[in-house]
């Protein structure tokens, strides 16, 4: 049997029942809904990348430069909105996973393809919502993006439109959560055992878990602050017998599993990407699925550290300190098995390659210095300080952001069919490397200094960091939208991709570029582990 044949037409020409613009907004296809997440997540990206160099320009010289603290607060408070809410957390799992988890399986679609459409829809809603509340009510929002009582209750500003935006963008999480996990449970082609599948379907099933389970707390944890606001119910604020902790109690039960909602389809994404630029099997395959598991299992467990200096019992702290440490372990072994799997392997340094060893330093120095955090003898000194806010960075953007980069760079070709430059790719991946490190590294600095976070101003001994940080975000951006240029540009007059460019071996790699329709003419049928590179293919086909 053959796995697909370029005589069918692709998602990109199908049209189905509607044609033109009709045919994107209302197709229930996983690859058109992908790239629907895709093309706003990169709209949202600049629109906050954009705020956040106005920040930085604000930041270059002690006192004013271009903008006033209100102004400020408001800027600081929706770029986090958007990259956090709108970006990281459904990023990599609603492109990626909507785009290459059912292939990737040997499935046609997901589970509920008319639901994924829904979950889009919410998540535009809610993302509009979220910049609109910059424009209505008595001004945009001041409160940062973790809503902190009780200031979110008692400020005059839009909060209850942001609230509201952020509740939406959770329900679309929960539902895109609930298909993938049924999608992996009932659709994996004949086979398909759960120790052939992929590690990138692993990956995107452990945030599919912490997703449906984490994401109600959140969502009902707003909805307590709207009540707060409009119905002066005393849940969290002092003055109407409420209780501060509670809420950082509650958001951080999410948020800090939010961390691996980012994280954990960055680490599959990755993992897919080492062993085709080694072409050797991918090291510890056991291993990696359990450590993905556990990150998501004992990330439920360890929200407590970000309150070490709110209050709680000395043995509270020293539990929540320790599991900090704990939930290392399994991200270590990760670490180990990407280095393992490229040791001896047939390197070729493509952009992909590039992008996943950048992920791989980046995000061990931000993992290392959430230690720091994590510790609770250095997290007094760190707590609320500039050190905060470069971990955060490390982590975020140099974990999931790169692997994003990584991610777009690998299956570019898969996805649209063209074939990008890359030189202009490399050159794109140095500038980003080295405008992240200027942009954020500087900020570890001034933390130990004693700089504050969510500072509007700073004495001048802070200077020399916050000058070289935002020479760093200009090359930031400058490395963004060359990046952008050149994968804008190969989707007009790149040539031609083939089927399986890099020589990969998982499923995606065997149907053409873009992929038909329904992705396969026969559903292939399973006989072997994944990631076998060798002269036979131990997949029938």
């Amino acid at each position: 049997m053959t796995m697909g044949n370029d005589t069918q037409p692709s998602y990109l020409e199908y049209q189905g029942k509607h044609k033109g613009l009709a045919g994107w907004l209302l197709s229930t296809d996983h690859k058109r809904i992908g790239l629907l997440y895709l093309y706003a997540i990169i709209v949202f990206f600049f629109v906050a990348a954009f705020l956040g160099l106005l920040m930085r320009i604000e930041l270059i010289a002690p006192g004013k430069t271009i903008m006033e603290p209100q102004t400020y607060n408001g800027l600081f408070t929706i770029h986090g909105i958007i990259m956090i809410f709108v970006i990281v957390i459904p990023g990599m799992a609603a492109v990626f996973g909507n785009f290459f988890l059912p292939i990737m399986i040997g499935a046609r679609d997901v589970a509920f393809p008319k639901l994924n459409l829904f979950s889009w829809y919410l998540y535009i809603t809610g993302a509009l919502l979220g910049v609109l509340s910059q424009f209505i009510g008595n001004g945009p929002p001041d409160t940062g993006w973790t809503f902190y009582v009780p200031y979110s209750v008692e400020s005059d500003t839009s909060v209850i439109w942001a609230l509201t935006a952020a509740f939406i963008l959770g329900f679309s999480s929960i539902l895109t959560g609930l298909n993938f996990i049924v999608t992996i449970h009932r659709l994996r082609a004949p086979g398909m055992k759960w120790m052939r599948m992929p590690l990138f379907p692993w990956a995107i099933y452990a945030t599919a878990w912490t997703q449906v389970l984490a994401t109600p707390i959140i969502g009902i944890t707003l909805l307590m602050v709207i009540a707060e606001r409009v119905l002066n119910i005393g849940f969290f604020d002092p003055a109407l017998g409420g209780d501060p902790l509670l809420y950082q109690h509650l958001f951080w039960i999410y948020s800090h599993p939010a961390v691996y909602i980012m994280i954990l389809p960055a680490m599959g994404v990755v993992t897919e990407i080492f062993p085709t630029f080694s072409q050797k099997p991918v090291f510890g395959y056991t291993a990696i699925m359990i450590s993905s598991l556990a990150i998501a299992l004992v990330g439920y467990f360890v929200w407590g550290h970000h309150m070490f200096t709110a209050g709680m019992s000395y043995y509270a702290r020293w539990f929540f300190s320790f599991l900090t440490f704990i939930v290392a372990i399994p991200s270590a072994i990760k670490v180990f098995n990407w280095i393992s799997t490229m040791y001896g392997g047939s390197i070729d340094l493509k952009p992909p390659l590039l992008y996943a060893i950048a992920f791989i330093f980046l995000f061990m120095i931000g993992g290392f210095t959430g230690l720091v955090l994590g510790s609770l003898a250095t997290n007094v000194q760190t707590h609320d300080t500039a050190f905060v806010v470069a971990h955060f960075h490390y982590i975020i953007f140099g974990g999931m952001g790169f692997a994003f980069f990584a991610g777009i760079h690998y299956w570019y070709p898969k996805m649209f069919g063209k074939m990008y430059n890359n030189r202009v790719a490399n050159i794109a991946w140095g500038f980003n490397f080295i405008g992240f490190n200027l942009l954020y590294f500087p900020h570890f600095i001034l933390g130990i200094q004693g700089m504050p976070r969510r500072s509007y101003d700073y004495l001048p001994q802070f200077h020399t960091g916050h000058f070289i940080s935002t020479i760093g975000a200009f090359i930031l951006i400058a490395g963004m939208l060359l990046m952008l240029f050149n994968f804008i540009r190969a989707g007009r007059r790149g040539i031609k991709a083939p089927a399986n460019p890099w020589h990969g071996v998982t499923l995606e790699w065997k149907i053409p570029s873009p992929p038909p329709h329904e992705n396969f003419e026969e559903i292939p049928e399973i006989t072997s582990k994944p990631y076998f590179f060798g002269s036979s293919d131990k997949t029938k086909q």
